[in-house]
């Protein structure tokens, strides 16, 4: 009989009471006791529901009280030496500690997870035992077992994927930590086997991307030994976000079960299906509804992709899943009480992904009769989006065709662009910026509250958001930053700001996900062609501006970033939204040029997140993903200085697409990484401004003087004084107001002294 399974549940809570909990445990406010028992009630209810829907196999040790990784790494004892770890089971203050930092310990490397919007925690592992502090998968199978009766279905990080998404090794020492940890896993699963547990998901998501000769032997050699040591288990290798590498082989492992992502990654698991069909001996996991997506799916359609895979599996040996943990998605529409009924109606977090497991195993049960009424109303709610208005404006769909065939070019090259904009501004040597945003403290999100909820007029809160840019550009003024920004004081998030003023975007209410640690972002929907709908950022700009002699940069969030951080519409290619977008911000960039700003910062921090795991799709991605930034910003005179910046990242493999992006300047984050990306500068030649961010904006710590003098020290021996920069690495939203003007007071004394260090030079 077919069955249904979840690879993951959202951790946040449809209220957030998870980030809630964390955040009142940071702050001191409640004690270890009360924070355990609270996310122990929180953990406890997400089985519930998914108990109380039907679900067959309900994950376990899903749930984190940070990341997924950063879990693994301290189960495994892989804690970096400046945290001081004495061993035994990791304390909390170590495990927040590589989190976000600590007074005297720089926080661990945070990456993105995949071509998502998650960031993970990377595992150092230089110099490091493993040892396993903590059963941790045990701990919650007990769990769910002893308080609600589940047989829960434990999950892990697969042995592979860990190493590989760890840094502090060699590639050649591959094999060498591989065997340091799979006695660990092995105990994991006796222990585990011991219990009676019946399925084990163990993640591998690492094989949907290129799978070497030498991967592949690893494979073999863990999961021969990890069969051997616990036959009585069931081992549900899992893949996700794409289609497998090597099916032939990865599908011969000595496991019980394969995973297969039949969303995005349909096509070629599709195609590998058919060609090669699919071993007696197993059973597949069938990811057909988008743990990524919150688009409700099309139940006809993926009844015929079961049935399909029916004529290849027999249905005892089908289990049908979410294509991935349903982590990326908000938790619930039931909350949604604004959104039009047309647009509502076509939509599916986390529970309603729930339910439409359990109506397609039920067909399969039980026939299609048995959802008639559902595949109706499916059908009907897609339809009704694909006709509406908002989906068929003529006059977007035909300029974007128009510039989707034409090459957007600066109309004079970087080198005489650089000579003009250096005669018009007159900056120093190294000049010293920031990202754009200031802290926004209890009072500012309380005023913008207030005007939402309209217990502000407008002229109070505009006078309200002037007082903080007034304060903020004569403190830039007072630390000695020579370019200033005007703080962003009136957006909450640098995306969902620029979807309420362009149509084509909607807004939820609830539709928050989890981003990093208890950063939870609420995604603006793209669900029809985007549009610019009268300015955005003018008049803050222009205020903060006449406030001052030195040049304010405009702040906009670029196309690739509005739409890889927004959940978008699914029926037109997503280079077509990327180019609806550039359109419309292209209107807000010659606006702020004409008001007089002559320096436009235009951010892309989600350029990489967005890139294909198949190497052969990467090329045509970043092509676009480049020509969308270039249609934003190429009608702007030579002596507009126009800025980007990114973050977060593993930029090594796309310098050569950034380099062509064609920004004046760009800004990356480097401090984080400890510098690594500087390493990429002392391999390839940029010809571009590029600030390197110098201290981190996610640590609550005030970094020295000294740590950011070697940065920009190290930096400075690849990259030419006279076009580098010097900046935080990202926005400084999040942040105090005494640490960050401690932490600009330090930079721009880090500056002074570069200055006296390199003036000679130029």
């Amino acid at each position: 009989m077919v069955k249904s399974s979840v690879l993951g549940y959202p951790r946040i809570g449809a209220d957030r009471e998870w980030k809630k909990a964390l955040e009142a445990y940071w702050a001191g406010k409640i004690d270890n006791e009360a924070f355990e028992s609270q996310l122990q009630e929180i953990r406890l209810n997400h089985l519930r529901k998914q108990q109380a829907k039907g679900i067959d196999y309900i994950p376990v040790n899903d749930f984190s009280y940070y990341d997924h990784i950063l879990d693994t790494a301290t189960m495994f004892g892989l804690i970096p030496e400046r945290f001081a770890y004495e061993g035994g089971k990791v304390p909390l203050s170590v495990y927040y500690g590589i989190a976000r930092g600590t007074k005297d310990a720089a926080a661990s490397e945070m990456t993105k997870w995949f071509n998502t919007n998650y960031h993970y925690i990377v595992p150092e592992l230089s110099g490091l035992t493993p040892v396993l502090t903590e059963n941790k998968p045990l701990v919650a199978y007990q769990e769910a077992k002893e308080k609600l009766g589940i047989e829960g279905k434990p999950v892990l990080v697969g042995p592979l994927t860990f190493v590989k998404l760890s840094k502090g090794y060699s590639a050649s020492e591959t094999g060498t930590w591989l065997n340091r940890l799979l006695p660990l896993y092995v105990r994991i699963l006796q222990e585990l086997q011991q219990e009676g547990v019946q399925w084990v998901q163990i993640d591998e998501p690492i094989l949907v991307t290129q799978v070497s000769d030498e991967d592949l032997q690893h494979l073999r050699t863990i999961y021969d030994t990890l069969h051997a040591s616990a036959p009585a288990i069931n081992i549900m290798l899992q893949t996700y976000f794409e289609a497998v590498e090597r099916y032939q082989d990865i599908v011969a492992l000595p496991v019980q079960g394969i995973g297969l992502d039949f969303v995005h990654g349909r096509p070629g698991n599709q195609q590998s299906l058919q060609s090669f069909a699919f071993p007696q001996d197993k059973v597949l996991g069938a990811g057909i509804i988008d743990g990524r997506g919150i688009w409700r799916s099309s139940l006809q359609e993926n009844l015929d992709l079961l049935n399909e895979l029916s004529a290849i599996v027999s249905p005892d040996r089908l289990i049908i899943q979410s294509s991935c943990s349903l982590l990326h998605v908000p938790v619930t529409t039931d909350r949604e009480t604004k959104l039009t009924s047309e647009l509502k109606n076509a939509l599916a977090f986390a529970d309603e992904k729930l339910d439409e497991l359990v109506l397609l195993t039920q067909a399969l049960t039980s026939g299609i009769g048995a959802i008639a009424t559902q595949l109706d109303t499916s059908a009907r709610a897609i339809l009704a989006l694909h006709q509406s208005n908002e989906r068929n404006r003529s006059d977007v769909q035909q300029a974007v065709e128009e510039l989707r065939v034409q090459e957007p070019v600066r109309s004079v090259p970087f080198a005489k662009r650089h000579l003009a904009q250096q005669d018009k501004w007159q900056l120093p040597l190294l000049p010293t910026t920031t990202i754009g945003s200031f802290p926004q403290s209890a009072e500012v999100r309380k005023a913008r509250q207030s005007w939402r909820k309209g217990e502000w007029n407008q002229e109070r809160y505009t006078d309200f958001i002037h007082q903080h840019i007034d304060t903020w550009i004569g403190l830039q003024e007072e630390i000695g930053l020579d370019v200033l920004v005007h703080g962003e004081f009136e957006r909450t998030d640098m995306v969902e700001f620029f979807g309420e003023k362009l149509a084509g975007f909607a807004f939820t209410q609830n539709g928050w996900v989890q981003s990093y640690g208890s950063r939870c972002v609420k995604p603006p929907v793209i669900f029809g062609d985007v549009a610019f709908d009268g300015n955005m950022t003018v008049e803050e700009t222009v205020y903060a501006q006449s406030q001052t002699k030195k040049p304010v940069k405009g702040m906009l969030t670029g196309p690739i970033t509005i739409m890889n951080w927004s959940f978008v519409r699914d029926d037109i290619p997503r280079e077509h939204i990327a180019y609806q977008l550039a359109y419309a911000l292209r209107q807000e960039v010659e606006a702020l040029e004409q008001a007089g700003i002559g320096m436009i910062q235009v951010d892309e921090p989600a350029v990489r997140e967005g890139l294909p795991l198949k190497v052969n799709e990467q090329e045509a991605y970043l092509a676009w993903a480049v020509k969308a930034f270039k249609i934003t910003t190429c009608t702007v005179q030579e002596t507009t200085q126009i800025h980007t910046h990114m973050c977060y990242c593993e930029f090594h493999d796309m310098i050569g697409s950034i380099e062509a992006m064609d920004a004046d300047v760009i800004s990356i984050e480097t401090s984080r990484s400890h510098g690594e990306l500087i390493h990429s500068f002392e391999l390839n030649t940029y010809k571009l401004g590029i600030g390197l961010g110098v201290y981190d904006i996610h640590s609550p710590r005030v970094p020295s003087v000294k740590e950011m003098t070697d940065m920009i020290q190290r930096a400075l021996r690849v990259l030419p004084a006279q076009l580098f920069w010097i900046n935080p690495d990202c926005g400084l939203k999040t942040r105090g107001y005494d640490e960050t003007v401690a932490s600009l007071q330090n930079m721009v004394e880090a500056t002074r002294l570069a200055r006296d260090t390199y003036a000679t030079l130029v």
